[in-house]
């Protein structure tokens, strides 16, 4: 007699033998957790911004400068660093997400801690910029912020825990290109802000190289189950901050003054298939290579949706009430 056997029933198993391969890994996390933490600034958000009871004269003319400095910072960089700053402080979601992939209880709990802690400096530097700068009207940006947590970051991957290796690789990325990238168009009136995305953009560096190194363990240990699960993540990601308000208008000011668009993600998936070795694979059963050949052609469409978005580009202004709702025109 055939047995049939429940689909929630497979994919538990699956859970199961994913779980195992990454139980397989804790003395390589533990190496990569000590190499990660040699090499790490442990920097804070007051080694930019003075913010004590006792501050001397220096220090106040300090901030006086950066506020006047930080005028000069156009609209639409302001309107990166306010996406950057409310993706940031959704920390809390990513955090959850983690524990929840990986088990609560788990060797990889440290590894969760550790990043959360590293992570929470980014939201709350960028807050204390920009309320010591006095570039926004605060109060909406904080509503922003609220509704995103309220709303919750829920992605559908089945508690699959590649892929939360698979996701957040390529997210450290992408943030790390952003920050640096919105350092680089407003720093030119605003050094200070400069150099806190130089430090965000250098941790979310390290973030990402120790992801990428769990993903390509995982490839090497279970190569089908792997390159199924990043096939289900790769092709488009949601980044984080995508249920914010006015997060659509917000990233296509991003994508129009060079921060982060479509060709930056299909380059950074470029350099993770390429890292992963997924083109030179082989021994793989039916359903692995068919992930195999679905990834590789992943760049050449990304390639296509970049085209086709800049020749659809047209003129556009933009509003936002935390600016005030300025027009913000935009070729």
């Amino acid at each position: 007699m055939e047995c049939i056997v429940r689909s929630e029933d497979r994919d538990a198993v699956e859970i199961q033998a994913k779980m195992e391969v990454l139980d397989t890994l804790e003395s390589e996390v533990a190496d990569l957790m000590e190499q990660h933490v040699a090499k790490r600034n442990l920097w804070h958000s007051s080694d930019f911004l003075p913010a004590d009871e006792k501050m001397d004269e220096d220090q106040d003319r300090a901030i006086a400068k950066l506020r006047d400095r930080a005028r000069g910072i156009a609209d639409s960089a302001r309107v990166a660093l306010a996406l950057n700053l409310i993706t940031e402080e959704g920390l809390p979601h990513f955090h959850r997400l983690i524990a929840t992939h990986l088990g609560p209880d788990s060797f990889w709990q440290k590894w969760n801690f550790m990043w959360t802690a590293e992570e929470d400096r980014h939201g709350v530097a960028l807050r204390d910029y920009v309320r010591d700068a006095r570039i926004f009207k605060f109060r909406h940006v904080e509503m922003m912020q609220y509704a995103y947590n309220e709303k919750g970051f829920t992605p559908d991957w089945q508690y699959d825990p590649y892929r939360i290796f698979a996701y957040t690789t390529v997210q450290e990325r992408a943030t790390q290109v952003s920050h640096r990238n919105t350092g680089r168009v407003a720093g030119a009136e605003e050094p200070t802000l400069a150099e806190i995305l130089r430090n965000i953009a250098a941790d979310e560096a390290k973030h990402y190289s120790f992801y990428r190194q769990i993903v390509k363990r995982c490839l090497d240990l279970d190569p089908n189950r792997a390159l199924q699960s990043i096939l289900k993540i790769i092709p488009s990601i949601d980044m984080p901050g995508h249920t914010m308000p006015s997060f659509r208008e917000m990233a296509d000011i991003v994508r129009r003054i060079g921060i982060y668009g479509p060709l930056d993600y299909k380059e950074l998936v470029e350099d993770v298939i390429h890292f992963w070795k997924i083109g030179v694979m082989d021994g793989l059963n039916d359903f692995g290579r068919q992930a195999q050949e679905k990834i590789m052609d992943i760049p050449k469409r990304l390639d296509k949706v970049s085209q086709y978005i800049d020749q659809r580009t047209k003129q556009k202004s933009f509003s936002f009430n935390f600016l005030y709702d300025r027009v913000v025109a935009m070729d």
